[in-house]
């Protein structure tokens, strides 16, 4: 059996497309789709279903996918055990994440990885809604979320900490809250759908405004530009932060909140080695103590 062939059926399980990922591994379709051709010959059995718009694994396909990738993962920790492993990560990096953290953080970074790994090309998709990473044939996603699903593997990279802020101005022309219950009484901008805010002390407080949106840089921006008190996690506000356009207020009742940033792929696959490299490179980048924390008078609180 062929271990080529078993690498692109596995890259087919992923991406639902003969082309994309017979290009991943430089092959052009006609010699990818003849490798299936064979290892289905090989086999026996039908693997994929192929129509006009797209492939899909037959039940056969399915059953074999978990025996194709173990084989491949033994092959490489056979290869890595005796230094044979690839000198270093190839191929396109297709990548989904929040596009709030994407701008701040991930695309500043990406000189620095490419450098690190000059043989590689990054696709992005940004977006602060969770896509379906199967279907849009992702190797890893980073995620800003409390991840209840098994059908993942997550690597956590920081915690996302979220803090109440507002701009000095607002403050000035409207008061200053003491307590969660006075947000009540001030407008509050949110993210569309996070408009209860939830306190460690079991408050929740029913915020409203003359805004909302679906992204957390536009909610930062109408904050620092005076429009009301918002929630903001701290990654995305920590350069207003320490330029004092934002302030920090009822610090004394933190919110609760169980999100994390994630690094996730497909619990389903061999993790390739530019995803490992990828998600290496952003454990270093971001963990233990992020640089972003250092925004806050006190980060103490926080740990």
């Amino acid at each position: 059996m062929n271990i080529d062939h078993l690498k692109l059926f596995s890259r087919i399980a992923i991406t639902n497309n003969i082309s994309q990922a017979g290009n991943e591994l430089g092959l052009s379709p006609a010699v990818a789709s003849a490798h299936i051709n064979k290892l289905e010959d090989a086999l026996g059995a039908r693997l994929i279903h192929r129509t006009t718009r797209k492939v899909s694994l037959t039940e056969e396909g399915l059953s074999f996918l978990p025996h194709a990738e173990q084989v491949l993962e033994h092959i490489e920790a056979a290869r890595a055990s005796v230094g044979a492993g690839e000198a270093s990560p190839k191929g396109t990096l297709r990548v989904a994440a929040s596009a709030s953290f994407a701008h701040l953080h991930l695309i500043p970074a990406l000189s620095d990885f490419l450098t690190q790994y000059p043989e590689l090309e990054v696709d992005f998709r940004l977006s602060d809604t969770i896509v379906d990473m199967v279907e849009g044939g992702f190797d890893v996603a980073i995620r800003i979320a409390a991840l209840n699903d098994s059908s993942f593997v997550a690597r956590k990279l920081a915690d996302d900490q979220r803090i109440i802020v507002a701009s000095p101005t607002y403050l000035e022309n409207y008061g200053t809250p003491k307590t969660p219950q006075d947000l009540t009484n001030h407008q509050c901008l949110s993210l569309v759908g996070l408009e209860n805010w939830q306190f460690k002390d079991g408050q929740s407080i029913k915020t409203s405004g003359h805004f909302k949106a679906d992204n957390g840089q536009a909610i930062r921006q109408a904050a620092t530009d005076g429009l009301g008190i918002t929630i903001s996690s701290i990654w995305c506000c920590y350069k207003q932060l320490k330029s004092g356009e934002l302030v920090q207020i009822l610090p004394s009742h933190p919110l609760s909140s169980h999100t994390a940033i994630w690094a996730v792929y497909p619990s389903s696959r061999l993790i390739a080695p530019k995803v490992r490299a990828f998600i290496d490179f952003c454990v270093a980048r971001f963990g233990d103590r992020p640089y972003w924390n250092n925004s806050l008078s006190d980060p103490s609180y926080l740990f």
